[in-house]
């Protein structure tokens, strides 16, 4: 062992050597540009010789410049707060707009708590993605503005989640919206669209403001509105341009909530704590699970489920569509334990049924074993309409059933509707050589029909004036729009029903005072006249 040691210590000496050796022709050199800068030459014995790069703008630090230069704290920030103010990055803007909207929020404590309280769930996730961007923390405060960080919100304008998607601008970000899902209110997807909106936009305008102004008003919008600005040679800033009451407040909005985070004292507030720690981390799904027994298997409470996992809007959870769920921190690791444990049945009782064609809703009720009032309501199918061929309802799952639903009908789920095709009873006259046939192709009813509603066979020829009873649809009001819940209008107090074989059932008017409509055929022509 001592030869070892005193092994080390020649080579030590030999290679301290070597390097006293090789630098000795540098070290008068740097005595002398140390000397120059102001040192006095002066150095302990065996002392190294500092080496001072030969650029001009450089220079050793005096002792009390060394002083006098600030230390840079690596104390991580003690909550979500203090690490958002950190990463303040974003240019002030300074106006009687962000004044009123300052003295708007700090008179109403009880919304900004309500507010703040409920982003706790998500704020840190945002942050984070906007740290790894390397953008600016205020836009984590965004979301406060857009709707309240409430992930289930929807404007009338149809914009929904806690970033206010528009339908459009959503599918443009693949943020998927079918019948089982609606990415825009994703927590994960909708924050990674916006915030690549939001960069896409900085890009295009160069300014963070321009970028918010778009954000909320559209790039096409602020784009003319800069060049309107140009071709009169005025400034092109925010607060020159020409906008929308609503646009103009947007950033003063966003200002004025920074500015309470900033110093929440200042306007007698009082902001929840926010640990800067996750909330919750991604959890695989591997099978279709009710959303119910999602929330037990994770020991959390429903509504806490729900607001995690926002775009899961049915009672069923499709693992091909829906590959990850959201769960609180400590409960991802007990619902992984109790899925694997679990044994107690299906997984799902629910699945997705093709409707493979054209059919009312009372039929495929009766075909997927529901009621009607039930297969409404779950699949929010609205009053007097047909389900339309391929489209897609959530329905019971037999215990048969052992498929999960396929990729294909998870992704590209749709429920698409008809009006009713509502008829009322009518009677036209008969005109020379007039038989069933031709009846029926006038008014494109099949002849089986035409015999049926007047108790005759289907080559029976009418008299000329004789009055022949059909069953004519009734046209929709432009009310009736799919979707919209409004049907086709229908006759004042008219029963109409449809038979086994498809023909409409004979009603009369509830109203004894009502006739019956009559519609007069020209020869050869179509019904000219409808009368009441």
């Amino acid at each position: 062992m001592k030869f070892i040691v005193a092994t080390c210590l020649a080579g030590s000496l030999v290679l301290a050597g070597c390097a006293g050796t090789d630098n000795s022709a540098s070290s008068s050199s740097t005595a002398k540009a140390g000397a120059s800068a102001g040192g006095t030459g002066a150095r302990p014995s065996g002392s190294a010789t500092p080496v001072y790069p030969r650029d001009s703008h450089l220079s050793p630090l005096t002792s009390g410049q060394a002083r006098s230069q600030s230390v840079v704290t690596l104390a991580p920030p003690t909550d979500m707060w203090d690490r958002i103010r950190r990463g303040f990055k974003m240019p002030n803007l300074e106006s009687d707009l962000v004044r009123d909207r300052e003295q708007w929020y700090a008179s109403r404590p009880d919304y900004i708590q309500r507010m703040t309280a409920r982003s706790d769930k998500y704020i840190f996730h945002i942050v984070e993605e906007l740290e790894r961007r390397n953008m600016p923390t205020e836009l984590a405060l965004l979301p406060y503005i857009e709707s309240a960080f409430n992930p289930q919100a929807v404007s009338s304008a149809r914009a929904a989640g806690m970033w206010q998607f528009m339908p459009a601008t959503g599918n443009d970000f693949d943020l998927k919206q079918n019948i089982f899902r609606d990415d825009r209110r994703d927590v994960v997807a909708s924050t990674r669209a916006a915030l690549d909106y939001l960069q896409k936009l900085y890009g295009m305008f160069g300014d963070w403001q321009l970028a918010l102004a778009a954000y909320n008003w559209g790039e096409g919008s602020v784009g003319r509105a800069i060049a309107k600005n140009q071709r009169l040679g005025l400034p092109t800033t925010y607060s020159d341009l020409s906008m929308p009451a609503e646009t103009r407040l947007y950033v003063p909005k966003l200002q004025a909530v920074k500015n309470i985070v900033a110093n929440p004292q200042a306007f007698n507030t009082e902001l929840p704590l926010i640990a800067n720690h996750p909330y919750f981390q991604t959890v695989a799904l591997t099978r279709d699970l009710d959303v119910e027994l999602a929330a037990k298997l994770a020991d959390v409470r429903i509504e806490d489920f729900r607001a995690l996992n926002p775009a899961a809007h049915k009672p069923v959870l499709i693992a091909a569509g829906t590959s990850e769920i959201l769960l609180p921190w400590d409960n991802a690791a007990v619902f992984k334990r109790n899925f694997d444990a679990y044994s107690q049945g299906q997984y799902a009782s629910w699945t997705a049924w093709v409707v493979p064609s054209t059919m009312t809703v009372a039929d495929a009720a009766q075909r997927s074993g529901m009621s009607e009032s039930d297969l409404r309501a779950l699949n929010n199918v609205p009053p007097r309409m047909l389900i339309k061929a391929g489209s897609t309802l959530i329905v019971p799952r037999g215990a048969r059933v052992k498929e999960d639903v396929a990729a294909v009908v998870a992704d590209g789920g749709h429920l698409s509707f008809q009006p009713e095709i509502i008829t009322r009873r009518t009677t036209v006259k008969a005109g020379r050589s007039d038989n069933v046939a031709s009846i029926a192709r006038r008014y494109n009813l099949k002849p089986a029909a035409v015999a049926d509603w007047n108790d005759v066979n289907q080559n029976h020829a009418f008299k000329r004036g004789y009055s022949v009873v059909v069953y004519l649809p009734v046209r929709a009001t432009p009310s009736a729009r799919v979707g919209s819940g409004a049907g086709p209008a229908r006759g004042r107090g008219a029963a109409v029903a449809t038979s086994k074989r498809g023909a409409p059932v004979k009603a009369v008017s509830r109203s004894s005072s009502a006739k019956q409509a009559v519609v007069r055929q020209p020869r050869g022509g179509t019904p000219s006249k409808r009368k009441r």
